[in-house]
């Protein structure tokens, strides 16, 4: 299994904070022959209104501690794209978030580099403060949120 990541506890209290049930950690997704496995680093769901039953999520958890942090975006994008088209195969109701530091959102995700990816919907992010250990901001917009 992978080493958690810094933020790891952060991202999982504020999730909680915010109305979600952490169902996995971490999120495992077995590949097809058994020869491969993928680890998410979290799990959750929360119940929405009666009627509309329960949304899921994954939220792999990004530091953005690097030396560069366009290096960091780029990395993070990528295992978002490889998770998410593999989230999507074997967990179809599960939607996929890239959990990233607020200092991050405000930061690349609020240049041009960031707003692309955003605008076109290629990534879901899920910005946290990681001192209050509480989410800022969900992009798209998540139904019930906080903030």
């Amino acid at each position: 299994m992978p080493a958690r990541d810094a933020y790891h506890h952060c991202v999982r209290a504020a999730l909680v904070k915010d109305g979600w049930v952490i169902t996995h950690d971490p999120l495992r997704l077995r590949l097809q022959g058994g020869r491969r496995n993928l680890y998410i680093d979290l799990g959750a769901e929360r119940l929405l209104a009666a009627e509309r039953g329960s949304q899921r999520i994954a939220v792999e958890i990004k530091t953005f501690g690097g030396p560069s942090d366009v290096r960091d975006f780029e990395t993070a994008v990528g295992q978002f794209v490889v998770y998410a088209r593999l989230l999507r195969r074997y967990q179809p109701d599960r939607e996929l978030y890239l959990a990233v530091p607020d200092f991050a959102w405000r930061g690349i995700f609020a240049e041009e580099i960031g707003q692309v990816l955003l605008e076109d919907a290629l990534v879901r992010v899920v910005a946290f403060d990681p001192e209050l250990e509480e989410i800022v901001q969900w992009k798209p917009s998540m139904p019930g949120a906080t903030r």
